[in-house]
């Protein structure tokens, strides 16, 4: 789903909760209007700005790392069979961990500076992406790997040439569900210890009972995640062009069929 068909949703969201503040007369310091948050933005833009670029910098290179770790993992586990029955139950047992255990561990190991925060955001993108490129790896059509046994193909080229290629739109599915978890790694770390970031920034006004700063951190943070994963299916898209999204030719032609 693209930015614009989100608009609509969003606008009437927005709506719906100002209406809901001003019917019920919730507190500013329980729930804080829409308007409020704005105003907050409008307030202190540098400061939320700044602070906002550290979080964006941190989700940045935890997605990059997260994506390659896990592109080679998966590639690696494909290419030796052997190693991906060891090293699978390990990946499961550390994806099992919850967030909040690791965060103060990564913090203690990696400091409270970008390196605790990027290591948590690569963590939790990691599986994901690991997770579905393996199992796009693994589900190659047995017709066309036959087929390439009669040719005499080696296992090395199975998989560069056949393997790997089809794998691809199940890599592009992990990157898309990957993206909208990169914040949370980020931010999460940013709670357990930090001195910059909008973690931080919620952290602090949360304790100063400034929930209106609180929720424009919140709104910052979720305009970044959307323009990520707008990002992410942009540069995605050129690496599947062979398998679109949506493709009604099949279902056309069946109509075509019946009305013969």
């Amino acid at each position: 789903m693209s930015l614009k068909h989100m608009g609509p949703g969003l606008l009437g969201l927005i709506a719906l909760w100002q209406a809901v503040v001003w019917l019920v007369g919730v507190p500013r310091y329980i729930l804080p209007a829409p308007l409020q948050v704005a105003a907050a933005l409008v307030r202190q833009p540098q400061f939320l700005l700044r602070n906002g670029l550290i979080t964006l910098s941190e989700i940045l290179v935890g997605l990059a790392c997260g994506t390659l770790l896990g592109f080679a993992a998966a590639l690696s586990m494909a290419a030796f069979p052997r190693l991906g029955r060891l090293a699978w139950p390990m990946l499961l047992v550390l994806q099992a961990l919850p967030v909040f255990v690791l965060a103060p561990i990564l913090v203690l190991w990696f400091g409270f500076g970008m390196a605790s925060k990027a290591v948590m955001a690569t963590i939790i993108i990691f599986f994901p992406v690991a997770s579905a490129f393996a199992d796009g790896l693994r589900r190659t059509d047995p017709v066309l790997l036959d087929a390439a046994a009669l040719t005499e193909a080696s296992h090395w080229q199975v998989l560069r040439h056949i393997r790997l290629p089809l794998a691809l739109p199940a890599l592009v599915s992990g990157l898309r569900v990957a993206a909208p978890l990169a914040p949370i790694g980020a931010v999460v770390g940013e709670w357990v210890g930090a001195s910059a970031g909008l973690g931080f920034v919620m952290v602090q006004a949360n304790a100063r009972m400034q929930t209106d700063t609180v929720f424009a951190a919140m709104a910052l943070l979720a305009v970044m995640t959307l323009l990520l994963r707008a990002a992410v299916d942009r540069l995605t898209a050129p690496l599947a062009p062979w398998a679109p999204e949506s493709d009604h030719r099949p279902i056309n032609l069946i109509s075509r069929r019946i009305k013969l």
